[in-house]
């Protein structure tokens, strides 16, 4: 059965570092994508970053372009999101979950379907 197992939240301070990873079980990172989805106390879920299990094409929404990276190991089955000059408004939990694809323009959780548990990630002082 596809599992995905999170990791690497925590507390970090405003314009810190922090690295997610996402390990994956039940099948490989060949033909599946992975994305990045967050979503804050009272808000919706947002999509944040995907890769391509085909090729390594990659999305990033707007909000984290130039801050935030995606990459994949796939000798580990696992994918990482490493995320620099982090802001409060980073503050979400965070999960990943599987695709068929990445988007072109945006990142919709209609598109995802196994789910990763969630970490916390807080960008307070």
């Amino acid at each position: 059965q596809v599992q995905l197992v999170e990791s690497g939240g925590g507390l970090v301070q405003p314009g810190g570092s922090l690295r997610l990873s996402c390990a994956a079980s039940g099948f490989t990172l060949d033909y599946y994508a992975i994305g990045w989805f967050r979503q804050a106390p009272g808000k919706e879920r947002e999509g944040v970053s995907c890769i391509s299990g085909s090729d390594g094409s990659r999305y990033y929404a707007d909000s984290v372009k130039g801050r935030f990276t995606i990459s994949r190991d796939n000798a580990k089955n696992t994918v990482y999101l490493k995320m620099n000059s982090l802001k409060p408004e980073d503050t979400a939990v965070y999960y990943c979950a599987t695709l068929f694809s990445c988007p072109r323009s945006s990142l919709s959780v209609a598109f995802s379907h196994s789910w990763s548990q969630g970490t916390q990630v807080t960008v307070s002082s």
